[in-house]
């Protein structure tokens, strides 16, 4: 997905119905010493990243249950839609663990520091309005009877994104994923790096013709 030029939004969704993602198999996890279970986190967190590190938008369709690191897999997405009847909680706590594939980092970003920790101290599961109510995901929707209310919310947020500028989408994600990290004079800095390197694109040609012709622009990602 990082390299293939045609991919303009990337939406996760699950093929089991009522769950997004439920986290790591606990039994299966059992069986696990403790060099093994440090490798099974490492590796998880190294792909959570992986998708954080995905420079076109992704969106997560919660439809269902988000635990532990199901809510995690979320949180590295750049935007979140749950059903209102979606259940997501950081529930590591309630099984002698904390977040280990960047929940305790994403976390406070998306919400806050105060909600974060009172969200990861008591391992509280919370449905899709109150998670938008905190600012966790984009928008709530009621489920629908195909249980995929989430998904073609998704849908319709990822069709309003498909007609912009692609180059100058993965910047804008680029600015702020970098700018968010440092004070904001440096933030301003990396803003304009990104801006640089979107001047010389085609696409920002075709956004001014398209602008003067009074016609809707033809991106081309170049």
């Amino acid at each position: 997905l990082r390299f293939d030029e045609q991919v303009r939004v990337v939406v996760f969704k699950s093929q089991v119905k009522g769950v997004f993602c439920a986290g790591a198999d606990l039994k299966e996890r059992a069986k696990m010493d403790d060099a093994e279970v440090g490798e099974f986190v490492r590796r998880l967190r190294n792909l959570m990243d992986e998708i954080a590190a995905l420079p076109v938008p992704t969106i997560a369709a919660i439809d269902g249950y988000a635990l532990g690191g199901g809510l995690e897999l979320a949180l590295a997405c750049d935007l979140r839609v749950a059903a209102s009847s979606a259940k997501m909680g950081l529930i590591e706590t309630t099984r002698g663990l904390l977040p280990g594939a960047g929940g305790t980092q994403r976390l406070p970003r998306c919400v806050g520091v105060g909600l974060a920790k009172e969200l990861i101290f008591t391992g509280r599961q919370i449905d899709g309005e109150q998670a938008a109510s905190m600012g966790l995901v984009n928008h709530s929707v009621p489920q629908n009877s195909e249980g995929d209310a989430a998904y073609q919310r998704a849908l319709t947020l990822a069709k309003e994104i498909l007609p912009q500028a692609p180059f100058a989408v993965k910047m804008g994600k680029l600015a702020i994923n970098k700018g968010m990290e440092v004070d904001i004079a440096s933030g301003m800095a990396i803003e304009g790096m990104c801006y640089a390197q979107n001047i010389p694109t085609r696409d920002r040609q075709e956004g001014m013709a398209a602008f003067r012709e009074k016609r809707p622009p033809r991106f081309t990602g170049k």
